[in-house]
């Protein structure tokens, strides 16, 4: 006969997850005590505002949820046992008034921890990779607090055009791919006119040694070139068609390029014959940008100009659909000639400017607009400019790198594989937006948001900091995988998968004298632990 189940009482048992690794690594990074330092609170209170935004960096690892349910998170997480902290004084409003506690320090914050991380973890900082991204809000936020960043709407990357956004730039390092650096823009502001403020905060991080700065092409003007080499910071950037234009590229040659040794992450897997190739070629004479005025000191960089054959066949595949689009439109279009749609050429006008725009062939479109004497239909002649079509083909696959780097310290080679490592940190923000969950906002004021983001900037600072260590300590015993990391097999370690491996991890409290008990850990959690150098059963 089947047994029935039977209702029973609440587990005693609490998730442990990765909360003793985030708690390991908040004391070495010194969150705590830096935060409580700027911004200390009278002796009777029950928490300071490190013990909070600890708590919240910690929720970010080990299971990222809305504000509003902090406190429910506490409670089924050891965050008592891990952090010493009663989840019940995590409501709400203590969270609200931590981060409003906060919001005036983040640039002291960020800086301090950042120092904090490259001291205590040996992290070389030489070569920084500069990006910004944005976040969407939920929100009108029309009051916005001065002093923070602003609330606007933009140009976001979800494209969410209907909400406002916030902006946040993050530099990561060359060693590790660590953002040692992060700071909250106004949602408008313009990617070009921030460099300068975060390259000077760089270059305290980078202390004595000299700065390579590597990021996209907002990186390119003359205020940011000058204010660079007037500060002996080294860059790499693509220029847009502002600073090289198409002519330039249309001119090369891809048989005097000089082929480089590099395959991407995307080609690994494939036969030599299917991976993209990369040419380099470097102009013989250096480009100079002048300033505004007379005044201003002329700024002389190097131009490596570098073929990508999977960026060349990209904009071939382009071309071809949007012609063959903008051709199936004017055919369309020539069969409705006279119709109540397009009774005169003032009509057909009108559609060809939009096919023109809407299919991006305004550059090689030609077209004779007119009408018939005899029945006073409009008519229609056009055709696809070959030799537009061709001088535009001769740039397929070309763009061009600026530097200030002189020869003998990169050449043209060097200098296209140290920006390829620019993907460092898209993949950081890959993880700032994925793992860490951060898409949307809605928080009472622009503030809090900046306060926020700093906060799941140092969570995202913790999390690839594990993965560092963790590839850092196999590299040692020359191993490159973990074993049973993934679906049971071995795997090379990324933040996500450490933290989703030891995300089962389960704690039962103590009671009286006992002591907490920690279920046993899989082989691979305890080989993760040892590898952090991390014992759980040491709780706070």
């Amino acid at each position: 006969m089947r047994q029935r189940a039977q209702f029973g009482g609440p587990s005693v048992e609490k998730m442990l997850g990765a909360l003793p690794v985030v708690a390991d690594f908040c004391t070495r990074l010194r969150i705590r005590e830096l935060i409580d330092a700027a911004c200390p609170v009278r002796d009777l209170a029950d928490l300071t505002h490190g013990q909070v935004i600890e708590a919240l960096v910690t929720n970010r690892l080990t299971s990222p949820a809305p504000l509003v349910h902090v406190q429910q998170w506490a409670r089924d997480w050891a965050v008592e046992e891990g952090l010493g902290i009663d989840p019940a004084l995590l409501n709400d409003d203590r969270i609200g008034r931590a981060l409003d506690a906060i919001a005036p320090h983040l640039d002291h914050l960020v800086g301090s921890v950042g120092l904090a991380a490259i001291e205590a973890f040996g992290i070389e900082t030489s070569r920084m990779h500069w990006d910004m991204t944005s976040i969407s809000l939920h929100g009108d936020y029309e009051q916005a607090e001065e002093g923070f960043a602003r609330p606007r709407y933009g140009h976001p990357k979800d494209r969410r055009p209907d909400l406002k956004q916030i902006q946040a730039g993050i530099a990561v390092t060359g060693d590790g791919a660590i953002p040692v650096f992060a700071r909250a823009f106004d949602g408008g502001a313009g990617e070009v006119g921030q460099v300068v403020g975060a390259m000077k905060q760089l270059q305290r991080l980078a202390s004595a040694r000299r700065l390579l700065m590597i990021g996209d092409s907002k990186l390119i003007s003359y205020g940011n070139l000058a204010a660079m080499d007037a500060g002996r910071v080294s860059f790499i950037a693509p220029a847009s068609k502002t600073y090289v234009p198409a002519g330039d590229l249309a001119g090369l040659a891809l048989k005097q390029a000089t082929a480089v040794d590099y395959t991407a992450q995307r080609d690994a897997g494939k036969a030599a014959d299917q991976r993209s190739s990369w040419h380099v070629l470097e102009a013989e004479e250096a480009m100079t940008l002048a300033g505004p005025l007379k005044s201003d000191p002329v700024v002389s960089v190097r131009r490596v100009f570098v073929h990508s054959s999977a960026r060349a066949q990209a904009a071939s595949n382009a071309r071809t659909l949007k012609l063959s689009r903008a051709r199936e439109d004017l055919e369309r279009l020539g069969r409705g000639l006279g119709s109540r749609h397009y009774p005169d050429a003032g009509k057909v006008t009108d559609r060809v400017a939009v096919i023109a725009k809407q299919r991006r062939v305004a550059a090689y479109l030609r077209t004779t607009i007119g009408t018939d004497a005899g029945t006073g239909k409009p008519t229609l002649t056009w055709e696809f400019d070959q030799t537009a079509i061709d001088a535009e083909a001769a740039t397929d696959g070309w763009y061009a790198l600026l530097t200030n780097l002189a020869p003998e310290q990169a050449d043209a080679v060097q200098v296209l594989l140290l920006y390829k490592k620019q993907e460092a940190v898209e993949r950081r923000y890959a993880a700032f937006k994925g793992p860490l969950a951060v898409t949307t906002l809605y928080l009472k004021n622009n503030r809090r948001i900046a306060a926020l983001i700093t906060v799941i900037c140092l969570a995202l600072l913790i999390f690839c900091l594990v993965e560092r260590q963790v590839r850092q300590a196999l590299a040692t015993h020359g191993q490159s995988k973990v074993n049973g990391l993934y679906a049971g097999r071995p795997a090379i370690p990324t933040g996500n998968l450490i933290f989703r491996a030891l995300a089962t991890l389960r704690i039962i409290p103590g009671s009286g004298t006992a002591p907490p008990i920690i279920l046993q850990p899989t082989p691979a959690q305890i080989n993760l632990l040892d590898l952090l150098g991390v014992d759980p059963r040491d709780l706070r």
